[in-house]
């Protein structure tokens, strides 16, 4: 929305500088993009006297000036037709930037002549486009600031242009005396009433209009009026600049009253030719491949169920969006219809999106315009065109009915505090919301017809604390309880996925946020896919059933990534999986992928490919972080999607708690993505929570004694696993065996052996292990491992 601030002046009685109002406008939610001061570009210019001219010695077209200025006489060269003594004009020093023709001035010679500065043109300051000559005063003091003479003298010259930002719920901003209005209420003027304009008809209008009855609710009034014998031409300098001023092309003074009304009043018009009108205008929906040539000049084929305005031949008019070229207004025009009608905004916002037109009588309407001044705008209009065209107004014709708009919410002076903050009195709520037409009844507050965005309680205490500023708010500690500590807000499940998330990103991972919906083929690799997840309405093909996993969306994620050459990736994910249609099947869920290699190329070596350990390894670190027991085992009850041999569980018996190793060569097939890739799974809420509520950590459990090491070498058969030996070792004394390892394995022995060795690691507690001990320790190792293997100390 642009506009200059003597237009905003016409609308306001105001005393406030230029500052005040743009930080007024900001504060008031209408914010200010954009200003162009044209006095901030003539502030250094300052008015000079020529006294005396006399011919360049060396140039017939070039004289060589005697200046007055406020340092002195200056010297300086012009080839001005009008340069001669006598004349006051304007002065650019060396040194000075000249807009007009982009140069900063400098001492210069002009064929043998020394310069210094310039007498400046109205072009050259950006004035006008007037250059056949130098600027000419009436009167002015030497040295006096040119922008101080402008704003006497000839002050729309230097006339700001402000270039505010609407956000789509304030419609009424789109107009000048709307702004007005917000400015008057905050209390930077008083805002000046609209003249009543009662035009009075001459005679019957010789064009009716009518409204379709299956169309009523996209448009439900309609009305306008001819105006006879106008002469058209061009529309008055005052007129011309003010459309200028905002980037707008004068084009005659009916088409420029049109533009002035739209952006002035918020109230777009559009003005028939009434001798290319072949009978009564009526609003009707158009044909499907129905075609209409617009004032654009370019053809629009309708879409079905858009409204039009048409004669007896056809479409005249896209309702609400653009008129016609064919019964447009042109210079030889004698006889005009002027229309004003209300249309809906979410019919006009449809008809502007098929068509691809951006009008400004589309962005009006489509949010939203006041349909109760149409009656009144079409005074105003036809008043103008008398004024500017002159002819005889005929009598008002309309169809269909105003919208009721009345509407009424009880205001609670209260509300404002416990809403916003802001205590304020309830004698200057009432005045703020009078001051921007509201209507209070009681305790009931009637918004406004141009106030469609206003539909509850909160709007109202939205509107007076906009007024209020909400730059008033001071900050205020939040009450503190009387006694204890404040229960956690968080749950402890929500604690766990923070934990986790912040460890999977400090091992090197990049978090993902995928949709939870993917494609059925995706779903199927996972075990999900049937009717029970699928979604009844999908945004896309590609998001059709709830995930029954998060590597789907990470394993996406790697093969965009791999095709826009990033090769090596560590990605993972927290979020919610689905195994059912039902509340319950729902649960949440950490995963993470690695692709490629562990390091960039190097000549040290230090790349490889990434391998399940480095899955596990991760895994277990995050499981450790969040609080899993460190003595879990490790299974191979795998789903379909992972490597059979190459991945396995980390579990408390029967309970899983998670899943690590490489994914199925498979699934990365179907997935377009390069190997190798491993991952793992988590499963958040599967971890055990601590039974006791403790706020701190246990104490540490240190012993000062020597720990002893004792290795172990067994003959096993090849199928059996080295979880087997640990956890039959681990068991033979829970108490004094710390840790037991696995260091070495050789396969390839007689009949399918293979040997296993391991390091037990024994900690005493209370006192220092004897030789016979430490022998019993170790023998009961040997039995329990032989026990639950079948194999044989190694000789």
């Amino acid at each position: 929305m642009k506009f200059t601030l003597s237009w905003l002046k016409e609308h306001l009685d105001t005393t406030a500088t230029l500052d005040q109002i743009l930080e007024a406008l900001t504060d008031l939610g209408l914010e200010v993009e954009e200003l162009t001061d044209p006095a901030a570009k003539l502030k250094q210019f300052t008015i000079a006297k020529v006294l005396d001219a006399v011919q360049h010695p060396d140039a017939d077209r070039l004289r060589v000036l005697k200046v007055a200025t406020d340092e002195g006489e200056k010297q300086i060269v012009c080839g001005a037709p009008n340069a001669r003594a006598g004349l006051i004009g304007v002065l650019a020093k060396p040194g000075d930037y000249v807009p007009g023709i982009d140069v900063t001035l400098s001492v210069g010679k002009i064929r043998g002549v020394e310069s210094h500065g310039m007498m400046a043109s109205e072009r050259e300051l950006e004035l006008s486009e007037e250059h056949d000559g130098i600027i000419e005063l009436p009167s002015g003091e030497v040295g006096q600031p040119f922008t101080d003479w402008l704003a006497a003298n000839a002050p729309e010259k230097i006339d700001p242009m402000i270039y505010i930002k609407i956000t789509p719920n304030r419609p009424d901003a789109l107009g000048v005396h709307g702004i007005a209005r917000d400015l008057a209420a905050r209390g930077l003027g008083v805002l000046k009433p609209l003249k009543a304009a009662g035009i009075e008809g001459k005679f019957p209008s010789p064009i009716g209009v009518t409204i379709d009855e299956d169309i009523a609710g996209k448009a439900p009034f309609f009305s306008g009026r001819v105006v006879r014998g106008v002469k058209n031409g061009p529309s008055p300098e005052w007129l011309q600049k003010r459309l200028r001023a905002i980037g707008l092309r004068p084009i005659s003074a009916l088409v420029d009253m049109t533009n002035f009304f739209t952006i002035d009043l918020n109230r777009p018009l559009h003005v028939f030719d009434a001798a290319k009108v072949h009978g009564d205008l009526r609003l009707r929906a158009a044909a499907e491949g129905e075609e209409i040539t617009a004032l654009d000049d370019k053809t629009y084929t309708m879409p079905a169920g858009a409204v039009v305005i048409c004669d007896d031949n056809g479409p005249e008019s896209i309702a609400g969006v653009m008129g016609g070229a064919a019964s447009g207004s042109q210079d030889d025009t004698t006889d005009v219809f002027i229309e004003a009608a209300y249309f809906d905004p979410i019919s006009t916002a449809t008809t502007g999106r098929a068509l691809r037109i951006n009008s400004d009588a589309r962005y009006r309407f489509e949010r939203g315009i006041d349909p109760e001044f149409t009656l009144q705008g079409l005074d105003l209009a036809t008043q103008m065109v008398i004024d500017l065209c002159g002819g005889e107004p005929s009598e008002v014709v309309t169809a269909g009915t105003i919208p009721d708009t009345d509407r009424a919410y009880r205001l609670d002076p209260a509300r404002t505090t416990s809403l916003v903050g802001l205590d304020i009195p309830e004698a200057t709520q009432r005045a703020t919301l009078e001051a921007l037409g509201f209507r209070l009844d009681g305790n009931m507050a009637h918004p406004p017809s141009w106030r469609p965005d206003v539909l509850g309680e909160a709007d109202l205490v939205e509107e007076i604390a906009r007024i209020a500023s909400l730059t008033k708010l001071q900050g205020k500690p939040l009450p503190r309880p009387q006694a204890g500590v404040p229960l956690p807000v968080l749950t402890p499940l929500q604690v766990r996925e923070k934990t986790a998330r912040r460890m999977a990103a400090s091992l090197g991972y990049n978090e993902c946020v995928t949709y939870s919906f993917i494609d059925q083929p995706a779903a199927a690799l996972f075990g999900g896919g049937s009717d029970a997840v699928k979604v009844d309405n999908p945004i896309s093909s590609e998001m059709t059933h709830l995930r029954p996993d998060l590597l789907p969306g990470l394993l996406a994620a790697a093969a965009r990534n791999q095709a826009r050459g990033f090769s090596d990736l560590a990605l993972f994910e927290i979020g919610p999986v689905f195994s059912g249609g039902e509340p319950g099947d729902q649960a949440i869920q950490l995963s993470g992928l690695l692709v490629g290699a562990t390091a960039p190329r190097d000549p040290f070596a230090s790349r490889r490919k990434v391998d399940l350990y480095d899955a596990k390894a991760d895994a277990e670190a995050i499981l450790q972080t969040i609080g899993a027991p460190a003595k879990a085992q490790i299974n191979r009850k795998l789903d379909g999607w992972w490597h059979p041999g190459r991945a396995g569980n980390i579990a408390l018996g029967p309970n899983v708690l998670a899943t690590f190793g490489e994914i199925h060569p498979k699934v990365l097939r179907e997935m377009d993505v390069k190997g190798p890739a491993v991952g793992f799974t988590i499963h958040i809420a599967s971890v055990p929570f601590p039974k006791s509520k403790m706020p701190t950590r246990p104490a540490l459990q240190a012993s000062g004694l020597q720990a002893v090491e004792r290795d172990f070498a067994f003959v096993v058969d090849g199928q059996i696993e080295a979880l087997a030996l640990v956890n039959a070792a681990q068991g033979a004394d829970k108490a004094l065996i710390e840790r037991v390892t696995v260091f070495d394995q050789f396969t390839g022995l007689d009949d399918g052996k293979k040997s296993i060795a391991i390091t037990a690691r024994l900690q005493p507690r209370d006192k220092t292990l004897t030789d016979a001990e430490i022998e019993a320790v170790s023998q009961k190792i040997i039995e329990k491992v032989q026990k639950a293997t079948g194999g044989t100390l190694r000789a």
